[in-house]
């Protein structure tokens, strides 16, 4: 880790990145606040949630493939300048509400956040090889390792600052905050080019033909994304379903509830730590390992008696979950050659948000035909499951990019 930060281009992606996450998940708490304090409805709020982060999965991949086509090189910073924007103008919608203005506004605001989380996480993995071609001791492994680090940090400590902020400020104090994380992104990365030179063209079209055709012709990468978007559901589908065991089974009320989340977000903390600490990774095995705990974590759930246990297996759950998703983002830059790395990474990202629409209503669903507790026991049989087609993929799949097709990409 401390190899990476020595990096100066490394060091300025990964800053900017965790101001913005932190900045971001302050006002996520701050928004839903919003809808909520004005219309009371828990329809509402899934109807932000959908527009903020499943709606946007469409119009991701080609957002990424036309950055990454434009020679101009300051698209990344203008995507920040426009989530600045965007947010201010929902920092205005807390006293000239319109829900249907600001489900309009998430949805715009979402698409930016996904689209630059994509582009950070592929000009990372750039920086780390320039420097490691300069003379600097740079892995792209261990790159992203740093990168869950902040990603798992700024998750447990963006939710607590932006609630505090919204509570003693005010709604709109949270979201100017997020609006000066935007701004002090975008200094950061004025210069970082994005620009990905590919010998297919540089048409969207093209780009987007030449990421779906690799990913057809790669059998492990097309298994890989298959398995892993059920995985996602499955861990989204427990969501709703932790909310009811808080606060109905256990009739934990919402401390109760906040204790199971700050568990799992300090266990995904140390989980991306192991994951850190760890020199030779088996990525496929660990994407593996981490499912499953995610998937003990649920039959925790439906377990146990009282909120004690219950925050045991948060911990058990955050760490699987600290150690999944490195893998997977690692994986998938393995797979890939990195000029498509970009656009990879931007379907997994569009992945993770069409999950957050199947996993909420599956889980919801689940909920009213079984009750609590059996509904877990389903999630935790089928995230096992899960994890043991990953360690089959793991054990018989050829986790690696086909140098044929490196060398044609590029």
């Amino acid at each position: 880790m401390s190899t990476v930060l020595r990096a100066p281009r490394v060091r300025r992606i990964l800053l900017a990145f965790t101001i913005n996450r932190l900045g971001s998940f302050a006002g996520m708490v701050a928004l839903l606040v919003l809808v909520y304090d004005h219309t009371h409805s828990a329809l509402a709020v899934s109807s932000l949630l959908l527009a903020w982060q499943a709606l946007p999965a469409f119009a991701v991949p080609p957002l990424v493939a036309r950055v990454e086509a434009s020679p101009r090189g300051r698209e990344l910073s203008g995507l920040y300048m426009f989530e600045a924007v965007v947010t201010t103008l929902m920092a205005v919608m807390a006293s000239h509400f319109w829900l249907p203005l600001v489900l309009v506004l998430a949805a715009l605001d979402g698409t930016a956040a996904l689209a630059a989380n994509a582009l950070m996480r592929a000009a990372l993995a750039r920086a780390a090889a320039a420097e490691g071609e300069e003379g600097q001791t740079v892995d792209e492994q261990e790159a992203n390792a740093a990168l869950n680090v902040a990603f798992s940090t700024t998750f447990v400590l963006g939710p607590a600052l932006g609630g505090v902020i919204a509570a003693s400020a005010g709604v709109s104090a949270a979201l100017l905050l997020d609006v000066g994380t935007f701004l002090a992104c975008a200094v950061l990365v004025v210069r970082l080019r994005t620009h990905v030179a590919e010998a297919g063209g540089d048409s969207v079209r093209a780009r987007l033909t030449a990421a779906r055709d690799y990913v057809q012709r790669h059998v492990a990468l097309r298994k890989l994304l298959l398995v892993y978007a059920v995985a996602l559901a499955l861990f989204e589908a427990a969501a709703p379903i932790e909310v009811a065991f808080a606060k109905s089974t256990l009739n934990a009320g919402d401390q109760g509830l906040g204790l199971l989340l700050t568990a799992w977000g300090g266990g995904a903390v140390l989980g991306s730590l192991l994951f850190a600490r760890i020199s030779e990774r088996p990525l496929a095995l660990m994407l593996s390992v981490g499912t499953l705990g995610i998937g003990l974590a649920d039959a925790g759930f439906a377990l146990a008696p009282d909120l004690g246990l219950g925050c045991v297996a948060a911990l058990v759950g955050g760490i699987g979950n600290g150690i999944e998703l490195p893998a997977l983002m690692g994986l998938v830059q393995d797979l890939a050659p990195p000029e498509m790395h970009g656009r990879l990474i931007g379907a997994v990202e569009s992945l993770t948000a069409l999950s957050l629409a199947v996993g909420l209503a599956g889980g919801g669903a689940l909920v009213a035909a079984l009750s609590v507790r059996p509904a877990f026991a389903v999630v935790a049989v089928a995230t096992v499951a899960t994890a043991g087609m990953l360690l089959r993929l793991a054990i018989t799949a050829r986790f690696k990019a086909p140098a044929s097709a490196v060398t044609e990409n590029r």
